[in-house]
């Protein structure tokens, strides 16, 4: 089965365009749309001599409304496929796109699914997550760990089992797996949304409809570059977007929020020997 990915830049550096680019291909990547809303575009001739690229410079509205681009686009073309989203800074060796979509095959109730994603240096990311509430985002971002280890560790689901597929309804968006029927019946990305909750947004509606699954059946490599962490200018783009997505789904009372999260753990399996897997959120 045939699949198209998208990939939004913006001043990104050239080893990392190419690095996930070259991947796609190894995956027999049908399309690969580059959606470039640098303030400094990429020059074309490094995707000039790769007939499968298509490169645009597009108005930066955003994270998802770069995205959309290609997804609009996918869906007149093709309806039966699929559509990686990702970013810039995820590779990976060999083919790891070709088991989810084997896969997803044969679980037509699959609408969504992401691969196992580590750090650079091997170590796991916890990307399978519960729906945030508004204090496991605020927390998350300027306590310190160890005041609140139980519940970050709850809310990354640290404690399932990470080697065995999960049903969750937020899959972080470095890297997402989509079938393009599942965004004709649920919808692309919420361009309201200029960065960072959009993907719990989309998986959310996608897992209204269809399994939105953490499937390790293969594993890519993510730089995770965490710019809100160091930038104060990101960080407010961060909190203004979070506000939104909480007026749009609810801050305390989310009724579906609580339903997901406690199926969620519901799935929790105990590793075998009773250990935890190391991971940084």
């Amino acid at each position: 089965m045939s699949f198209t990915a998208s990939i939004v830049i913006h001043n990104t550096p050239r080893m990392d365009i190419e690095r996930a680019v070259e991947s796609l291909m190894r995956s027999k990547v049908k399309k690969i749309y580059i959606l470039d809303n640098g303030s400094l575009p990429a020059s074309r001739e490094i995707f000039s001599n790769n007939p499968l690229i298509d490169y645009r410079v597009i108005p930066n509205k955003g994270y998802g409304a770069g995205h959309n681009h290609a997804l609009r686009e996918v869906m007149a073309q093709n309806p039966e496929g699929y559509h990686i989203v990702m970013n810039p800074d995820i590779y990976w060796e060999g083919d790891a796109v070709k088991p989810l979509i084997e896969y997803m095959e044969k679980k037509w109730n699959v609408g969504m699914s992401q691969p196992r994603i580590v750090y650079p240096d091997g170590v796991l990311q916890y990307t399978c997550r519960k729906l945030p509430t508004p204090y496991d985002l605020f927390a998350k971002r300027f306590l310190p760990r160890f005041l609140n280890k139980k519940r970050m560790d709850k809310y990354l689901l640290v404690d399932h089992d990470h080697h065995q597929p999960l049903d969750v309804a937020y899959l972080q968006g470095s890297f997402m797996l989509i079938r393009v029927k599942a965004l004709k019946r649920c919808g692309i990305f919420d361009e309201r949304f200029f960065m960072y909750p959009e993907d719990i947004d989309l998986t959310r509606r996608i897992h209204d409809c269809w399994d939105t699954r953490y499937l390790p059946l293969s594993e890519v490599v993510h730089g995770h570059n965490a710019e809100s962490r160091r930038n104060l200018r990101m960080l407010l783009i961060h909190l203004f977007n979070m506000i939104k997505y909480f007026n749009k789904w609810g801050w305390v009372f989310d009724q579906t929020r609580s339903l997901y999260n406690e199926l969620v753990e519901r799935e929790k399996i105990t590793p075998p020997d009773g250990g935890r897997e190391e991971g940084r959120g």
